[in-house]
């Protein structure tokens, strides 16, 4: 999601707080956030396929609320709708924790996740406590206790990224194309009429073709 700046330690707070009451009112669950100069990211389980839409929009309804009042102001402040994803949670949900949590540190902001404020990295490494964070349960499964499981998730931030992931997350947010693997992306084949990721280029249809050489033909070229 994109929007006007949500920094400065008050609107961040009170972005914050209104996302902590947004999530329980809308039915979703957070398991992941990060807040930059001028945009979000929120990684979520909705308790129903309505469930996010809701959020947002109840979210970005009472931030501008907020914001025009404290700086007297009107109008909106969000560029557009926000983008989304569906993530298959076994193959990609800590992945995408790690790029969420990456954010500051590939925008330059900080050197290490653990240096940036506005993010969930802390009190999943043991750092801080947050009562904005419903753990997914593939955080859970790192470890048998609390410590374990900080320890492994401070590991998985130990390598750097993968362009090729970047890449997939990244176009599959843009063009809200499922980021699933292989198994769950065929289950989904057989029941969706979405497009389930970017269709490769290739020859035109043979009509097209054909309709192609006659324009040729008659503009001489």
């Amino acid at each position: 999601m994109t929007g006007k700046r949500a920094s400065g330690p008050t609107r961040t707070i009170s972005y914050l707080a209104l996302l902590h009451d947004c999530t329980s009112k809308s039915g979703c669950a957070l398991h992941a956030y990060c807040l930059m100069t001028n945009h979000v990211h929120l990684l979520l389980t909705p308790s129903t396929p309505q469930a996010c839409a809701v959020l947002m929009r109840r979210l970005g309804q009472r931030y501008v609320q907020y914001f025009n009042r404290r700086y007297e102001r009107s109008g909106t402040l969000w560029e557009g709708r926000f983008r989304s994803c569906l993530v298959d949670s076994a193959s990609y949900v800590l992945a995408c924790h790690r790029y969420i949590e990456l954010n500051p540190v590939r925008a330059g902001m900080v050197s290490d996740p653990h240096g940036y404020r506005w993010s969930s990295h802390k009190a999943y490494t043991g750092a801080a406590q947050s009562k904005l964070l419903a753990p997914h349960a593939e955080y859970v499964a790192l470890g048998g206790d609390q410590e374990k499981r900080h320890l492994a998730y401070r590991q998985i931030f130990s390598a750097g990224d993968e362009p090729a992931f970047l890449a997939a997350v990244r176009d599959a947010t843009n063009a809200g194309f499922p980021l699933v693997g292989a198994e769950l992306k065929s289950r989904l084949s057989a029941t969706s009429e979405r497009a389930l990721e970017r269709k490769k280029p290739g020859p035109p249809p043979a009509t097209e073709e054909r309709d192609l050489d006659r324009l040729s033909a008659q503009l001489g070229f």
